[in-house]
């Protein structure tokens, strides 16, 4: 009968490379140790054939290599993007993402993060739909909570988005544009306070003397069309919109194409993420761009250092910074008729 081959072990792979075992532990998750360790290591592992046997980690640590990323609205393309970053960034430190979508629902967004820590997650990411809902509190205190985008009282890590600057930003690049009414599409209330955005909207508009119309909107294109289409049909329209994700943008291009009107000649759009298939519209989106690469690189390794080390990390915050391209000209003097 065949041997079957002996199983590589950790301590093999520390005997080769003449490190103790808990260094080769790090390398091999890229903590603690010199990249040219990391490197090295992970070179004798591979040639040794050496692979992580998950369940004597979940047995030996406790833990299951598994951390959750509850996303408040996966047909935002902006979060699309990002949760496949964030899955790849945690995959290079031997975590994997079990990503979920929240529908942009509060009440869908409780369930599933409760679901995810009773599924023992090491770490729950969240994009929150309702960051100042009462169960966060309940969560941080039974799994490593790291917020993204908003606060959220009791999280280990906060990587939270300057939207108050970057909506200011907004409004003040279309004033600066002649505009002075201005339709802003927003997937949350335009009554809820605690959304920083929305607030933001409102006090840029009175210090700017701008007409605001605030219209609530989802990610999707048909539903993101219909609104701008009715936006874009009333008496009194406005000369410009501003979207809060760059998928509700792609719904007011729509729109004007139904409409027979032009961008930026008869309306002016700005968005606020700059998805890369911003950039490929006829006009271009001028948009608000998110350092991403920032972004992914502060959540991975706070989620890791919340694990690793139970410790809290100190807030990032992060700024926005405007993309011209194609898709905002000086308010017209005139409206095209269709």
């Amino acid at each position: 009968m065949r041997q079957r081959a002996k199983r590589v072990t950790l301590r093999d792979v520390a005997d080769e490379s003449g490190l103790s075992p808990a260094a080769v532990s790090y390398a091999l998750r890229g903590l603690h140790v010199p990249v040219e360790t990391q490197e090295r290591v992970r070179d004798v592992a591979e040639r040794l054939g050496y692979q992580v046997d998950p369940i004597a980690r979940a047995l030996a640590s406790g833990r299951t290599g598994t951390i959750g990323l509850l996303c408040g609205s996966l047909t935002d393309m902006w979060q699309q993007g990002m949760a496949a970053e964030l899955g790849r960034g945690l995959l290079r430190h031997d975590r994997h993402a079990l990503i979920v979508d929240a529908s942009n629902d509060p009440q869908l967004e409780r369930r599933l993060a409760a679901q995810l820590v009773d599924q023992r997650v090491d770490a729950l990411i969240v994009l929150s739909v309702d960051p100042t809902s009462g169960h966060w509190a309940d969560i941080a205190k039974r799994v490593a909570l790291v917020s993204v985008g908003d606060g959220i009282p009791g999280a280990a890590a906060e990587i939270v988005f300057d939207n108050a600057g970057g909506v200011a930003g907004a409004l003040e690049h279309l004033a600066a544009a002649g505009h002075r009414h201005v339709a802003v599409l927003t997937p949350s209330s335009p009554s809820t306070p605690d959304r920083p955005a929305d607030a933001a909207v409102a006090a840029a508009a009175e210090r700017l003397g701008l007409q605001i119309d605030v219209h609530l909107c989802e990610h999707d294109l048909r539903p993101a069309a219909e609104v701008a289409e009715r936006v874009l049909s009333a008496t009194r329209p406005p000369t410009a919109v501003f979207c809060l994700a760059d998928s509700m943008a792609y719904g007011v291009y729509a729109a004007t194409q139904r409409l027979g009107l032009r961008i930026p000649d008869d309306v002016s759009v700005l968005g606020f993420d700059d998805h890369q298939v911003s950039r490929i519209l006829t006009p271009p989106l001028s948009s608000f761009r998110w350092p991403l690469d920032d972004l992914v690189r502060s959540v991975v390794e706070r989620t890791i250092k919340a694990i690793d080390e139970d410790k809290r990390s100190r807030r990032v915050v992060l700024t926005p910074q405007l993309q011209e391209r194609g898709s905002v000209a000086p308010r017209p003097t005139r409206r095209r008729t269709r």
